[in-house]
């Protein structure tokens, strides 16, 4: 999906399958938002809502499995002409992401959009 800035995010299968489990584990209100490297390297993060506060650096790009996905517009900025996709694979999830722990980690796979 496009969101506000024209850059796109889309989920395959098994990332749909595991934000589906979160949200029957954690409720419907989660958030991602793509790490820019610090702690748990560049995975997308998964949060509950209230968990972690969006803040005016924080850019929409769109959402996937009807959760909001959201980066860093400093990364933003570098990653623009890129074209997301989340996928999960087997293994641990980010320290503070709520994968962690199922045996799934979220993936963020890209390809870069010449405009």
């Amino acid at each position: 999906m496009t969101g506000t800035t024209g850059m796109t995010v889309t989920a395959t299968q098994a990332a749909l399958d595991l934000i589906g489990a979160l949200k029957a584990r954690f409720g419907q209100d989660l958030l991602f938002h793509q790490s820019g490297g610090c702690c748990d390297g560049s995975a997308p993060m998964c949060f509950q809502q209230g968990d972690y506060i969006i803040g005016g650096s924080d850019v929409l790009v769109g959402e996937i499995g009807g959760v909001p996905f959201y980066m860093n517009a400093d990364q933003h900025a570098r990653w623009k002409h890129t074209s997301l996709v989340i996928d999960a694979i087997d293994g641990i999830g980010g320290m503070f992401s709520l994968e962690n722990g199922s045996g799934k980690r979220f993936l963020t796979r890209s390809d870069v959009c010449l405009r």
